[in-house]
């Protein structure tokens, strides 16, 4: 099983920018397709952004898209997600996980999970 631990949180200006990186434990990393989440205080969680485990397909939620990159580096087992212009609505926490498939469905599905890490905090102030 594939452990992950989320790191790179912090608190930032709005317009500014941090990488969030998500270690995994295990050699099948590079089997994965991996993603992102995040919850926001008071809100449901909500998927931001996959790739798939050979790192040439992406997907971003409309909300993040042309402001997040994700990418994976496997010598690493690190995936990271890039955020720029960021906005206080931007505020929550981030957590990665393997999913299925990279595709908006299979994110949606993951939503479901009980088994979440203990993400890592971004705070966009105003």
């Amino acid at each position: 099983q594939v452990q992950l631990v989320e790191s790179g949180g912090g608190l930032v200006q709005a317009g500014g920018s941090l990488r969030l990186s998500c270690v995994a434990s295990g050699r099948t990393f590079s089997r994965y397709s991996m993603g992102w989440f995040r919850q926001a205080p008071g809100k449901e969680r909500e998927e931001i952004s996959c790739i798939s485990n050979s790192g040439d397909r992406t997907y971003y939620t409309d909300s993040v898209k042309g402001r997040f990159t994700i990418s994976r580096d496997k010598t690493k087992n690190t995936v990271y997600l890039q955020m720029s212009n960021l906005k206080s609505e931007d505020t929550a926490a981030y957590y990665c996980k393997v999913v299925p498939m990279c595709t908006a469905i299979q994110l949606q599905r993951m939503l479901r999970s009980d088994s979440w890490g203990r993400g890592t905090q971004v705070t966009v102030s105003s």
